[in-house]
């Protein structure tokens, strides 16, 4: 699809927040084609497969045209970074007045093509992005599968905002597949409060992400 229909939900629906992945990668997921031997669908394991020569394009032109997108209409943005290029990537976009703040940091971990799932990349990414963006920022910790709820928790303890479902994990437990997307919301918010952390309303991550509200949306 091109960038425009890619963005006809966004137009259409003018919603407060969209996803914007901040670069082309590589997005390997065929080494889950060692661990699988049964699939429930032939287009899962042609789909694995695929995943060896694929790039996940996002250029400085689809990102610009996103951006004009999302301003025109009031969408503020979750940016994806993957890697630490991401971050430079975005820093540009916010230096030329087109990615506008408080800007949104979604740091997406343990995905093959993008920066690994340990939790000193956790750091570095921490360390660049406030080297980059300076306070002008809220950042949010994605851990892919296994990683999901560790990475959200020390993430956590750094001052992060957490992020789960079952778009980016499966997984409850060790073996164990998560049954809902509130499942997963339940575990982390579980750790938070044990840490004593206060989760943030709806209205209040509103003010945090300055989100028009929900009055100001096409839906």
């Amino acid at each position: 699809m091109s960038v425009e229909e890619r963005m006809q939900p966004a137009a259409l629906f003018k919603p407060e927040l969209a996803s914007l992945n901040m670069g082309s990668m590589n997005f390997g997921l065929y080494p889950m084609l060692d661990r699988f031997t049964e699939f429930g669908h032939a287009w899962e394991r042609e789909g694995l497969e695929k995943s060896r020569d694929l790039v996940f394009k996002n250029t400085f032109q689809d990102i610009e045209t996103i951006l004009g997108i999302g301003n025109e209409n009031g969408t503020r943005f979750e940016f994806e970074c993957y890697d630490i290029s991401h971050l430079n990537n975005l820093a540009h976009f916010h230096a030329r007045g087109l990615a506008k703040g408080p800007l949104f940091v979604q740091s997406v971990f343990g995905l093959l093509g993008g920066i690994g799932a340990h939790p000193e990349d956790l750091m570095h990414m921490r360390r660049t992005a406030d080297r980059l963006l300076g306070d002008n920022y809220e950042w949010s910790i994605l851990g892919a599968g296994k990683n999901q709820m560790p990475l959200a928790t020390i993430g956590a303890a750094m001052g992060s905002h957490v992020r789960v479902g079952l778009e980016d994990s499966l997984w409850i437990g060790p073996g164990q597949l998560a049954t809902s997307n509130a499942q997963q919301v339940t575990r982390i918010r579980t750790i938070l409060e044990a840490l004593n952390f206060e989760v943030a309303t709806p209205d209040e991550a509103r003010e945090m992400l300055q989100l028009k509200g929900r009055d100001k949306v096409g839906f």
